[in-house]
Formats: structure tokens, sequence, C-alpha cells
């Protein structure tokens, strides 16, 4: 009876034992982590009893640990646990030899586990002895930009202008293909045109931060060039005037300015010497020539000069007419100018003009060229710039030597406040102030007729 009670308590027990076998309450989660950063592994157990938890390398079958003790030589793989139920794998600097499966244990029969995966990612980088350096090309050659990037997962590479501009891709034929940016670790550049020159950026990207970038400057040698936007340059004397060139070059030029007689131009009391940069291979150099004067009229040349050559241009530097005459209307005859044209156009059509010849001692006083100006000046460029019946005063710009009309208008003046204008010398003096005012009768009728009522 005694033996039968024994059997009984032992088969609950057994069935006891049956019924709460050790197991995982949760599978294991897999990890990514960037080489260097620490990495920990949890396996969660229920009904461990007197079973034991160990930690294998699922690749090499590397124990590494089993319940409390590490069996592993490796200094940076330690084990810890909260309860029966938490166990921990910690691995501190992971590298890449980490990377692989870590199998939870428990050591029941037939043994139970499962994996967690360990995924190492390293930022991209770039490979220095495989990754192109600054490079000079001439200008018209071919270049092959390289960077070679490394990282896991594997970098993808794109490369951009630095200054923002689009980079020209050019195909056998040599039809070009214009694109902001260009994916691939090699970047071909052929038969380069100078505005290629500049600094293009690679940049490696793999999803693992931080990017990685490399910049590489591009330049394009070529011999100096030199744009003159106005080779003839006119002022007026007293004036400041500038002239400038526009130099393209690479390397850098050295730039100076040489008058014709040899002399070279330097920043003065006389001279304003300036060069300004537009791009890396292009310069605006400038003088300013003060207070204009009569020695300063002649050639300027501008030198440009690198290691490839040497160009230069001229620039000639001439006289303009300086300040403008006003001419005033009669005084004190009662009419204008516009009445003067009006009679002179009556008489016109009437026919009746004077052919008998002003006194000699009326004319003696008065300078021909003076009043008419020389043959030489009768292509004279007059603009009438205003007149009316108030006695506005006529302003004519003359491109060459200014006529004194004031002068046969003040002598009209004397020969009637002298009292003397009979009617014969009316008509000597008349054909006189023909040919004063011929010209300006001519643009007042055709350009201001509306103010002839």
């Amino acid at each position: 009876m005694l033996l039968l009670s024994k059997l009984v308590i032992f088969a609950v027990i057994f069935q006891k034992a049956l019924t709460f076998q050790p197991e995982f309450a949760e599978p294991i989660v897999n990890i990514s982590v960037a080489i260097g950063r620490d990495a920990t592994f949890t396996c969660h157990v229920k009904h461990l009893g007197g079973y034991r938890v160990g930690w294998v390398k699922a690749d090499t079958k590397a124990i590494q640990a089993i319940h409390d003790h590490v069996i592993t030589h490796n200094p940076r793989v330690t084990v810890s646990h909260l309860d029966v139920n938490t166990w921990n794998l910690h691995i501190k600097a992971v590298t890449e030899e980490d990377r692989g499966g870590f199998m939870c244990q428990i050591n029941t029969d037939p043994m139970k586990s499962q994996i967690g995966y360990l995924d190492v990612v390293i930022p991209p980088d770039f490979v220095q002895e495989e990754t192109s350096s600054d490079i000079i090309v001439p200008e018209g050659g071919s270049v092959r930009l390289v960077c070679r990037a490394r990282g896991y997962p594997t970098p993808t590479v794109n490369w951009r202008r630095e200054d923002g501009n689009e980079i020209i891709l050019k195909d056998p034929s040599g039809a070009k293909t214009p694109v902001t940016s260009f994916r691939g670790e090699v970047l071909k550049l052929t038969k380069i045109a100078r505005n290629e020159m500049g600094s293009y950026l690679c940049i490696a990207s793999n999803s693992v931060p931080p990017s990685v970038s490399k910049r590489i400057s591009l330049n394009i040698h070529f011999h100096p060039v030199i744009h003159v936007p106005n080779q003839l340059v006119g002022a007026p004397l007293g004036t400041d005037v500038q002239i400038e060139c526009h130099v393209e070059a690479s390397p850098r030029s050295i730039n100076y300015w040489i008058k014709d007689s040899g002399e070279m131009i330097v920043s003065s009391t006389k001279y304003a010497v300036h060069e300004y940069s537009k791009s890396l291979y292009e310069m605006k150099m400038t003088v300013i020539v003060k207070k204009f004067e009569k020695e300063d009229i002649g050639s300027y040349r501008c030198i440009a000069k690198n290691s490839l050559g040497e160009v230069d241009s001229s620039i000639r530097l001439y006289e303009i007419p300086g300040p403008t005459r006003k001419v005033l209307p009669p005084k004190n005859t009662g009419s204008d100018v516009n009445e003067i044209a009006k009679n002179n156009k009556n008489q016109l059509n009437t026919g009746k003009e004077s052919h008998s010849s002003p006194p000699k001692n009326y004319y003696s006083s008065v300078d021909e060229d003076d009043n008419y100006g020389s043959n030489e000046d009768e292509d004279i460029d007059g603009i009438i710039d205003s007149t009316n019946r108030n006695n506005v005063p006529i302003q004519i710009h003359a491109t060459r030597k200014p006529i004194h009309i004031s002068k046969v208008s003040n002598g009209i003046d004397s020969y009637e406040n002298n009292g003397i204008m009979d009617s014969r010398a009316h008509q000597h003096h008349w054909h006189y102030v023909l040919h004063c005012i011929a010209f300006l009768s001519s643009i007042i009728l055709s350009h201001y007729s509306h103010l002839i009522t």
C-alpha cells in the first residue's frame, strides 16, 4: 500500500515536470548597429527550472557564455540577467567580425534554441589612394575624376558642382548633356571648356550617417584673351574718363596699362587703376583718367600676361567738344525768332529778296568765321533744344566749332538803337540776316511749325 502511494506521488511530479518544460517567451530581436558601438541581445524564457541558458556564435559554433559564466576569451563579451526569465549577451565596440547570428540555447533534451542576427553597418568613407586630388588640364583636353568609396552597405557616389552650375557630359559624337548631378564613382569630362573650371563635389552615402564628401578642384589652363567693350572713347576736357578691358586667363594673368608714350600707368593723382575679379578666370581692369586734358589724348594699351602667353589691346581716347552756347533772340524789336522766320518765308514766297551787298563798314566789325564757321565746319550737327514766343534761349550743341549767333543778334540790335535802319539799309542787312538764320528757320518750320500761328 505504501509503495502504491509513492508511485502515485512520483507520477504527479513527473506530470508536472512534463507540463512546465522551459520554453522561449518571445523571439530574439535582430540588431543593426554602427561599427564601434555596443550591442545587446536579450533572451526571454519561462519555466526554466533547473535548466541553464547558453550563448553560441551561430556561424563558428563558438560558445560565448553558459548561464552566468563567460566562456569566450573575447574581452568585449559579457552576460547579465535580471531574473531567471531574462538573459542578456553584451558585445562592446562591435567590429565587422561580430556580424552574424547569435544563438540562445536551453540545455533540454533535445536542446531548444533561437537566433538573433547582428548587422554591423559602416558609414561611408573614401579610399584616399584611389581617389582623385586637385587636377590641372589644358582647355580642350579630357579628365577622369574618381571618388572610390567604401562602407556597409555599399555606398552610392553622386557628383555635383560646388557653384551650382550644371555638369556637361559629352558623348563620343560631341553632343552635350547638361545635368545637375551625376551618379557613379568615376566622372569623365571630355573636350573641356573654361566655363567648366571650378570645384566638383563627390558625395558618398549609404543611409548610415554621416555621409561624406570630397572637394576636387578642376583647373583649366589657357592663353590670355582680352575683350574691349569700347576701343574709341571720347570725353570733354576737364571731366573724369574711364576706360576698361575684360581679361580671361588661367592661370591668373599679370595685368597692367601702358600709354602710347611707353609710360606704365599706375594709381596716382592723375590715374585711378583698379582690377575686379568676375570669376575664377575673368578679370575687369579699369583706368580712370582724372580731369581729362589735351595731353591725355592718345592710345592706352591694356596687357595681360601669364605662363602660357601674352596679349594686349588698345583703346584710343579723344576729345569731345565742351559746353554748349546759348543764342538769345534780338532785343527791343517787338518780334521774336518765329516772327523773323515768318517774314523770311513770306519774302521768299513773293520773290522779294535783296540783291545788294551789306555796307562794308557794317561787316568790318564782324569776323565771318565767327558768324558762320569755316568751310570745314559747315557740317555742324545742331539740335534746337527749345524755342517759343517768350524769348526762351535756343541751345545749339555743335560737334565742332560753336557758331556765335549772338554776335549777329547784337549787330541787328545796334542798328536799331542807332536809328539808321532806313528802308535801304534794311534791305542791305536783311540779306546778311538770311544767311545767319537760314538753318534755324528751316528747322523751326519743319519741326516746330505748330508754334507759329
